[in-house]
């Protein structure tokens, strides 16, 4: 199985490196990546150009004309990944924050027939170095809380930028609206995706997390202080829609039809 890893980008000019982007690409036959330049006002664009200069074979590029959010850039590219026919799709953080030799270890769940998603998850274990700032832990910790209330699935991590998905007949169904949430889309992914399996106790076989040997923060990270506050509320607007219908799977199948 081959998959296409959508990375998002906004104005990060200063940020790119094209050195580990090509030397993880060469000689790959199972990744190649699609970045999306989500209308960045520097010169982001140009810097992705070169780097798809440099390794053809295995890197693609698109420009948004607007910038319109890191999930709505997610959307963008996943569906155009699809459109050119990937077998495997999913998304990774520019910024590298989760090495791209952890992307192995997500495809490797792949090979059961049931695993339908597979996602980093920056667990705090022996032997594995995962560091955060102290705030942004705590406050994954919480959102991760909420999230699995609101999903109905213990998930420990749903925030990590590194998901892989399946690919089949429940992947333009799930990004084919724009999602409502800006910051707390992948709760909302993962809300679309229990809809369309049926529910959270069918989803509990599909969904897999893999935690990461390595993770850091990475300095110029695109969350500010509000969006702390905002989480909450976005949280509780995809409880209300995905949820207060008659079950997630009614409501996830609404979402897919408003385009």
């Amino acid at each position: 199985m081959k998959f296409t890893i959508v990375v998002p980008c906004f104005n990060e000019e200063q940020r790119l490196d094209p050195e580990p982007w090509c030397k993880f690409v060469q000689g790959r036959q199972d990744v190649d990546f699609l970045f999306v330049d989500d209308g960045s006002s520097d010169g982001t664009y140009d810097v992705l150009l070169r780097i798809v200069e440099q390794c053809p074979q295995g890197i693609r590029a698109m420009k948004l004309p607007r910038n319109g959010g890191k999930a709505e850039a997610v959307r963008q590219g996943i569906l155009a990944a699809v459109d050119a026919g990937a077998e495997g799709v999913g998304f990774w953080d520019a910024d590298l924050a989760t090495p791209l030799d952890a992307i192995p270890l997500l495809i490797a769940p792949f090979v059961r027939a049931e695993v339908g998603v597979a996602m980093g998850s920056r667990v705090r274990l022996l032997g594995r170095h995962v560091e955060r700032e102290a705030a942004r832990h705590w406050f994954g910790r919480a959102t991760a809380l909420a999230a699995s209330l609101v999903l109905g699935v213990h998930v420990y991590d749903t925030q990590c930028g590194a998901k892989l998905l399946r690919p089949g007949r429940h992947v333009v169904a799930l990004f084919g609206a724009p999602f409502s949430s800006r910051w707390a889309f992948d709760v909302e992914l993962l809300a679309r995706w229990i809809g369309a399996v049926g529910g959270p106790e069918a989803a509990r076989e599909t969904l897999v997390e893999v935690p990461l040997p390595k993770w850091s923060d990475v300095a110029g990270s695109k969350l500010r202080p509000r969006d702390f506050a905002i989480t909450p509320l976005e949280l509780a607007k995809i409880a209300w829609r995905y949820r207060s219908a008659a079950g997630t799977g009614v409501a996830a199948r609404r979402s897919a039809k408003e385009r």
